[in-house]
């Protein structure tokens, strides 16, 4: 399986890398290609609104480009007019900014005027020195002995241009953006128009045998960058909103028109919103003899953008696109570099897509681990790597958070019993070292300790909460070999314990006819035999044999714990002597005894809370039993 994944990932980098080169190197391609699928998830809904009126796909289509073209196109034209008048209105506040000018000036007394005066004269000193004439004792051009004389500059002025070519001049900055913004929309078009057909050619294209899990990723991609574009509308529009009023109140002139401003410039992340403040705060240097209305619009911006982009965009952004918070940063920095600003634009929805085929696709699975926002690690295997990390305080951590949420005996059996199983397939394998294992099974037995502090805490408090009788009689409850089947006993007898069974564990290597005499087991007991795989099952035969042979009417139960086999291959291993259950979760063990679901589950929810907190009042027997 190693040499399968490694092989795997070999073959997937060399892929990588040409995609990338590509993206690359057919950016001009690429880049209105992307704006126009993005345009098209816009789009495509209104599109489908005109269909269910009976109108056909291709009028649909032009409705809405038509419409949209002409909404673009008159907010520009709202806001192109409106710059000219700020533009032109300028002049009116020339004596405004002479003021500030000359308060920024340097003050000619006190210690940083006399410094500003001496680097001042230090300068017009070396400037004379460059200028003053070279002696020369050489003849000159002219035969005579002296000083040389200065060159003289000569500077070459074009001949005046033409109304052609100054046409030319005046237009050939837009026209690389004028280019982009055809073949966007002609890719917009074709898109919307061809859309299912361009569907079904990339479903037949994966191959009809992958038609679920294309169908999937189609459906999981169009509804995450669908959700983003909403959100990112609605919290550029609340954005500028708050803007356009806050400048309002400052006192700032066109104060709408600088909100419409930066809804539009924070669809380029980090930046546009730096980008959109810079114009109101010079403009109200301008207009403003104080310094107060600048520093009030500064400090509107900060705090606006502070908020949403730390607050609101991680918590929206994050939930809706499944992506995390840091890999949106490291995207957007990813496409900023390859695209420019226009893979800043593109950024979000361009990384949806990727998590989205990382989250489909197995070969890809990577970019999802990478990028996406779930976890990767399960409850179970981040308290192992805590314990491993000998970092406690994390681990208890991890345990809490689960049990908020989950009953004490999920907890046993989804978290601790896993974590115990890793750690036994690491212990034979050699890999895990005696100082971390002896860390490991420290902190588990305390916090088997403080859950059963809580649970008498709990009865003291509450007495009348007591659980019922359980229905058989003792659960003796048996380690199979090894430390971890000890703790697995104990946490066992604690549930037995908190659901009303008499129960007890009894620790490791203690002799069976001193710990069994006084206790006499009838045929109203079950003797439980608690073994964690993976080498754990011929101990529990051999000790299933023995209580066989001593009490042959008392029930045997064995637990093999997170066996994740073939049961009936199992029990073929305790022949002759079959135990009369086999179990691989405690949930499983405690139906057999005869516990309610309902009591061993009851701390899952709703006002039965408490029990969750109540772990027991079993015999945590790590140490002998005495009679």
């Amino acid at each position: 399986m190693t040499q399968l994944r490694r092989s795997s990932g070999i073959r997937i980098t060399p892929i990588v890398i040409g995609v990338i080169a590509a993206l690359y190197l057919a950016r001009d391609v690429f880049i209105p290609l992307a704006f126009a699928i993005t345009l098209t998830f816009v789009l495509a809904p209104a599109v489908g609104w005109l269909q269910r009126l009976h109108i056909r796909r291709l009028p649909a289509t032009l409705i809405v480009m038509l419409l949209a073209i002409a909404t673009a196109g008159g907010i520009g034209y709202v806001i192109f007019n409106q710059v000219v008048q700020v533009v032109t209105e300028l002049p009116s506040y020339r004596q405004n900014i002479d003021n500030k000018i000359k308060i920024l000036r340097t003050p000619d007394k006190g210690v940083l005027g006399r410094a500003a005066q001496s680097v001042k004269e230090l300068g017009n000193e070396l400037a004379t020195a460059q200028e003053l004439p070279i002696p020369s004792s050489g003849p000159a051009r002219d035969g005579r002995i002296g000083i040389r004389a200065n060159p003289i500059r000569v500077q070459v002025t074009p001949a005046p241009a033409n109304s052609l070519v100054q046409l030319r001049d005046l237009t050939q900055p837009f026209l690389a953006p004028l280019s982009m913004f055809g073949i966007v929309l002609v890719f917009t078009i074709f898109l919307l128009v061809e859309q299912a057909d361009l569907r079904n050619r990339l479903l037949r294209l994966a191959g009809v045998h992958r038609l679920n899990l294309m169908t999937q990723a189609f459906d999981d991609a169009t509804r995450r960058v669908s959700r983003y574009l909403v959100l990112q509308f609605l919290v550029n529009a609340g954005f500028g909103l708050l803007c356009g009023v806050g400048l309002y109140l400052i006192g700032v002139p066109y104060a709408a028109l600088w909100g419409a401003v930066a809804a539009l410039f924070r669809l380029v992340p980090y930046i546009g919103s730096v980008a959109a403040s810079s114009l109101p705060f010079l403009l109200s240097l301008a207009v403003f003899d104080r310094w107060m209305p600048p520093l009030l619009v500064f400090l509107l911006f900060a705090t606006l953008e502070l908020v949403v982009a730390n607050l609101l965009e991680p918590r929206l952004y994050g939930a809706h696109t499944g992506i995390s918070s840091l890999a949106l940063l490291l995207t957007t920095v990813f496409w900023a570099a390859l695209w420019g600003p226009a893979g800043l634009i593109l950024s979000t929805p361009l990384t949806v897509c990727v998590v989205v085929l990382g989250r489909h696709l197995p070969h890809l699975s990577f970019l999802h681990i990478l990028l996406g926002d779930q976890p990767v690690l399960a409850p179970a295997e981040h308290l192992y790597q805590r314990l491993l990390a000998m970092d406690e305080q994390e681990a208890r951590a991890v345990v809490d958070k689960y049990r908020t949420e989950n009953s004490l005996m999920a907890l046993y059996d989804s978290v601790i019993l896993p974590a115990l199983n890793m750690a036994e397939q690491d212990r034979h394998k050699g890999a895990l070292d005696p100082e971390r294992e002896e860390f490991l099974f420290l902190s588990v037995r305390e916090m088997l300790s403080e859950f059963s502090e809580e649970a008498q805490n709990s009865r003291d408090q509450h007495p009348e909460e007591q659980p019922p009788s359980c229905i058989t009689g003792r659960i003796l409850c048996f380690p199979a070999h090894d430390k971890a089947d000890e703790v697995a006993a104990a946490m066992l007898a604690q549930l037995l314990e908190q659901a009303g069974c008499a129960a007890i564990s009894f620790p490791l290597d203690s002799p069976m006819q001193n710990v069994l005499g006084p206790i006499q087991p009838t045929a109203n007991d079950v003797f439980c035999i608690s073994a964690i795989p993976p080498f754990a099952l011929s101990h529990a035969r051999a000790i299933n044999s023995q209580l066989r042979s001593e009490f042959p009417h008392t029930r045997m139960l064995i637990g093999l714990w997170g066996f994740s086999g073939e049961t009936e291959r199992a029990l073929r291993h305790f022949r002759p002597s079959l135990p009369d259950k086999f179990a691989v979760s405690f949930a499983e063990a405690m139906d057999y005894v005869g516990v309610p679901a309902t009591t061993s589950n009851q701390d899952s929810s709703g006002s039965s809370a408490k029990a969750s907190r109540e772990p027991s009042r079993a015999t945590l027997a790590f140490q002998p039993i005495e009679s």
